[in-house]
């Protein structure tokens, strides 16, 4: 089917007013703080649209209804944890971060340990994003292609061109308000395709039904298969923990946080996502599902195409536009993000930190918008790397990077909450988490092990428990048990607020970490609604 002039009309609009948004938020940039944390002037709405259109990437807006059409609506346990995750941020992370005025979150570890720390993880991140960044890129690539008919490649060199402009000229404002754009794109897009599927597999109770006989309509799994990723205590336990690194360990989703103009408002726009996000899933997946019945359960090569062969078959004039640009969108806002946080730590924790301490303001604004230039360069041919893979350079640099999540989660737990954990035994743990985790995944044969069969959601729960262990008992063993409480842990803030004397909260939101914010206690609760609504959702088909 061709792709025809008003779909590419539509897209060639969507593309300008992304490069509009950019020169536009251009001229508030002149300095490298501007163009790292934007001048403060972005609302707590907006930073929160772009929070949560940034994760939900082109993997899952494509990715979320392929999983569901295969493992039905059990993929959702995956997602059921976010009250818990954003509850854990809020209160722990983002005080930490916000309050400390920095760039780059990784300052955080020099303070809390030392400069070693900090060089270790920003360099994980600098690793683990660009794979993440060339995934992405490959994934739409190759959608956008079936959609539109053009080439691969230049699907790549195009999206990432766009990107790097706007980004280049707006930095993190830019990267705010075109998020803001693209998320109304994407839940358009995915709005319409649902309308037209509950029209397609009317009457709805049918549709259930036939989930039901399937197997496929009971989001609650309750098997304790460690090998089977999407199940309730994967959810609830592995994943919690997994997108607790997510949202509080990872330089782009924690850099527009830090935009804000108060503490008050980046929690509030984590809350947002903390609220929204079962609800985004649950869209994506239940598309997913209703596509199964549609398509009878018919295998698809490119299960990501399953949502684009639909929206084919509806032959709504534009309707194949909107959906190239929604998958455009879900792309582009992780990739901005994704850009500028790795220029962002590429000058303050390595440029500013190592070669160039002192410098004028407009310098390092261009050494930040080099670097983001040179890391756009760089993922361009990792992303062509996996265009002719199958799967499997992907899928290793995946698992690569999944190895490190415990890391990160294990180096800033210990920092806020371990009186006795030193830089030394710090490193010897990540060091430990890592080779451990392979071991028990990869097995090694010399000694006999044989690897086990392990889902990923338990990485990040292996990893961690190796490192945190590790790394307390080697703490103890090179440096001794420490005195007093640092003063960047839990323990030490909340001691230094009451000695000095210091306001605990400020415009009605607790400034110091450790504290529970009361609109934070209703994410624990509407975690239990959630959970008891999969439960009734799953009782729908087969009356």
């Amino acid at each position: 089917m061709e792709f025809g002039a008003l779909n590419w009309a539509i897209v060639a609009a969507y593309l300008i007013g992304n490069l509009f948004l950019g020169y536009m938020m251009s001229r508030k940039v002149k300095t490298a703080a501007d163009y790292q944390l934007g001048d403060r002037s972005a609302p707590w709405w907006a930073i929160g649209i772009s929070v949560v259109a940034t994760y939900v990437s082109a993997l899952s807006f494509l990715g979320g209804p392929a999983w569901a059409y295969g493992d039905g609506m059990a993929a959702l346990a995956i997602h059921i944890n976010y009250p818990l995750v954003i509850f854990v941020v809020i209160v722990l992370f983002l005080p930490f971060f916000y309050n400390s005025g920095v760039a780059s979150i990784y300052e955080y570890l020099e303070q809390r340990f030392g400069l070693a720390s900090r060089t270790v993880m920003s360099a994980i991140f600098l690793l683990t994003q660009t794979i993440t960044t060339a995934s992405i890129l490959t994934a739409t690539a190759v959608v956008i292609t079936f959609a539109t008919g053009i080439d691969v490649g230049v699907a790549i060199i195009g999206m990432t061109l766009v990107v790097l402009v706007y980004t280049l000229m707006g930095g993190m404002n830019a990267v705010i308000w075109t998020d803001v754009l693209q998320g109304v794109i994407l839940f358009l897009g995915a709005g319409i395709v649902l309308w037209g599927l509950l029209g397609e597999v009317s009457p709805l109770s049918v549709a259930l039904d036939s989930l039901a006989s399937d197997g496929k309509l009971n989001p609650i799994n309750t098997d304790l298969d460690f090998s089977v990723a999407p199940t309730v205590w994967a959810g609830v336990l592995a994943m919690t923990l997994f997108h607790i690194t997510v949202y509080g360990t990872n330089q782009m989703m924690v850099q527009r946080a830090l935009a804000a103009k108060t503490l008050g408002d980046a929690k509030k726009s984590y809350l947002m996502m903390g609220f929204a996000a079962f609800f985004i899933y649950f869209l994506f997946f239940f598309i997913g599902a209703l596509l199964y019945v549609h398509f009878k359960g018919e295998p698809f090569k490119q299960p990501n195409e399953i949502i684009l062969v639909f929206a084919q078959s509806l032959a709504i004039p534009g309707l194949m536009g909107i959906l190239a640009a929604a998958v455009l969108s879900a792309s582009m806002s992780s990739l901005s993000s994704a850009l500028n946080s790795l220029a962002t730590i590429s000058v303050t924790d390595f440029y500013q930190r190592f070669y160039k301490q002192e410098a004028s303001a407009e310098h390092f604004l261009g050494a930040s918008r080099l670097f983001t230039f040179v890391w756009a360069a760089l993922a361009v041919p990792v992303a062509f790397a996996f265009i002719n893979s199958g799967g499997s350079i992907l899928e290793s640099l995946s698992r690569v990077a999944s190895y490190f999540v415990g890391a990160k989660l294990a180096m800033f737990g210990l920092g806020f909450l371990s009186k006795h954990t030193s830089e030394r035994g710090l490193l010897v743990g990540v060091v430990a988490g890592f080779l451990g985790l392979f071991a028990i995944v990869a097995g090694v044969p010399a000694i006999g092990l044989e690897p086990a069969n392990v889902a990923w959601p338990w990485y990040v729960v292996i990893g961690g428990v190796i490192n945190i262990i590790v790394s307390w008992t080697a703490s103890v063993l090179l440096d001794g048990f420490q005195k007093d409480w640092h003063p960047q842990t839990v323990v030490g803030q909340l001691r230094r607020f009451k000695s000095e004397g210091l306001a605990e909260k400020q415009n009605g939101w607790y400034v110091v970490p450790g504290r529970v914010d009361n609109i934070a206690w209703y994410l624990l609760g509407f975690f239990v609604l959630i959970v008891l609504f999969l439960t009734w959702f799953g009782t729908l088909g087969g009356a």
